[in-house]
């Protein structure tokens, strides 16, 4: 069982910004800026390209709408996405703000935020999502 999977369980907390059915997006606790979101599917699948189209496309969907929401609560020129997966053997998708295209260099240090930082960023998120 990925860590993901035991975010999905309850077994570990986070910081979720979004949650349907299938899919659930949560902050990076190691974050390349203030609210970088991770978009899974429940489900675990190691690659993001095993899933069925289906399932790929309501990801995609959900995602947007992730996206739209932290455009709104992050002030940034625009919401960059990255898949890696390297790290984690379940498909995710890395939305981050960007102000330059460096902000999505993974090689840079990672940010610490307190979890009253985290807090608030997940209620700024969850907010604009919902006003959406």
């Amino acid at each position: 069982m990925t860590i993901f999977s035991q975010i999905v369980a309850g077994e570990i907390p986070a910081y979720k910004v979004a949650e349907t059915n299938d899919f659930l997006a949560f902050l990076d606790i190691n974050p390349l800026a203030e609210g970088h979101v991770l978009v899974i599917p429940k489900k675990e699948i190691d690659y993001l390209f095993d899933l069925d189209d289906l399932t790929y496309n309501a990801m995609q969907i959900f995602t947007k709408i992730v996206a739209t929401g932290i455009k709104a609560a992050i002030p940034c020129k625009k919401v960059g996405m990255a898949v890696v997966g390297l790290e984690v053997p379940h498909a995710h998708i890395h939305l981050i703000p960007l102000n330059n295209v460096d902000d999505l260099n993974f090689s840079r240090p990672k940010l610490s935020f307190t979890p009253d930082e985290l807090q608030e960023t997940m209620e700024k998120i969850r907010e604009a999502i919902k006003n959406r």
